[in-house]
């Protein structure tokens, strides 16, 4: 009998303590998000035609920014570095678009997929969770849609994304072997707000 393989979240056992939260943070998994990673000179043919291939204008240039296309999210992550991020195209299927669109110039597209896994916290304490553990101002005049910064959460490297303006909904991706570790510093940074005053 052959083995089969079955994809697994890191946090498939997490549903119920997320569940426990109180009403003004929650967290849930996003798991199976699709990530590629994309190298490209964003000024040559094969980085607008990646940028075309997901349906966006061009790669986004500026440090700690992500554009959004109509089934993909694409974060900057250096200066000819990107992750491509979606919920609706298959990892195979999106690293190939990528790599047709770069062609023969300088690029590559590899499938990342099974290394990170996504977080959502909301709720109208989630920016105080994140304060907690991390150093970047979040306040929502400074951290607004359309950022994505690589930064520290407790001990954990990841990638924050603000969803809203209003400080109350983040995308958090982690590396799948830190995934369970920062579950954990979220819901235990999230106790006390579940303290009545």
């Amino acid at each position: 009998m052959a083995d089969t393989l079955i994809a697994r979240s890191p946090l498939q056992d997490y549903e119920s303590r997320f569940a426990t939260l109180p009403d003004t943070v929650s967290l849930t998994e996003e798991p199976y998000v699709v990530m590629v990673d994309l190298w490209a000179d964003p000024s040559d043919p094969g980085g607008a035609a990646a940028a075309t291939a997901v349906g966006i204008a061009g790669l986004p240039v500026a440090p700690s920014t992500v554009v959004d296309g109509p089934d993909t999210s694409v974060i900057w992550f250096g200066p000819q570095e990107w992750l491509v991020t979606s919920t609706t195209r298959g990892g195979e299927e999106l690293e190939t678009q990528l790599r047709e669109a770069i062609g023969d110039h300088s690029g590559a597209a590899v499938d990342v997929s099974a290394q990170r896994t996504t977080l959502r916290l909301r709720g109208a304490r989630a920016r105080d969770v994140l304060a907690k553990g991390c150093s970047l101002d979040l306040h929502p005049s400074v951290f607004t849609v359309g950022a994505a910064a690589q930064t520290m959460l407790g001990l954990a490297a990841v990638v924050l994304i603000p969803l809203d303006d209003a400080g109350t909904d983040y995308r958090i991706i982690v590396r799948s072997s830190f995934a369970r570790y920062l579950a954990d510093w979220l819901l235990d940074a999230a106790t006390e707000y579940s303290v009545a005053w």
